[in-house]
């Protein structure tokens, strides 16, 4: 079960609540802060066949919630949450002035949660071998 009021739980939820007002904000709040033009989006890398910006969000968020829950049925739970996420958070840009559904960031998203979940589990078996 979760435990809500874990220090590092907070901290996870925090980002979760920071993430999906950056998603469902209309147009890019990062562009409307560092250039003051909310249609700029800043890109950390050229997008591909994914969208790059969703996958290093998703990435860290999975991180994060892995580090943060540590038993097995509280990371299916988180599975289950980040899925859920990265669905809600695209489907709502259908509904959203300036945004738009795109195949591209629900992939980013996903691929994002994969990596992020290899990469805790290499993690943890690297940390686990050398004990």
């Amino acid at each position: 079960m979760f435990h809500f009021f874990n220090k590092y739980n907070f901290i996870f939820y925090l980002i979760n609540l920071i993430v999906i007002v950056f998603y469902l904000f209309p147009g890019s709040l990062i562009g409307c802060i560092l250039y003051s033009n909310c249609q700029l989006e800043p890109k950390i890398e050229p997008n591909f066949l994914i969208s790059t910006n969703h996958m290093l969000i998703f990435f860290i968020l999975s991180l994060i919630g892995f580090f943060t829950f540590r038993k097995i049925n509280e990371y299916r739970l988180l599975v289950i949450h980040l899925t859920f996420l990265c669905f809600f958070l695209e489907v709502m840009h259908n509904f959203i002035p300036e945004r738009s559904f795109e195949y591209k960031d629900l992939l980013g998203n996903f691929i994002g949660i994969v990596i992020g979940a290899l990469a805790f589990f290499f993690l943890k078996k690297y940390e686990n071998n050398k004990n």
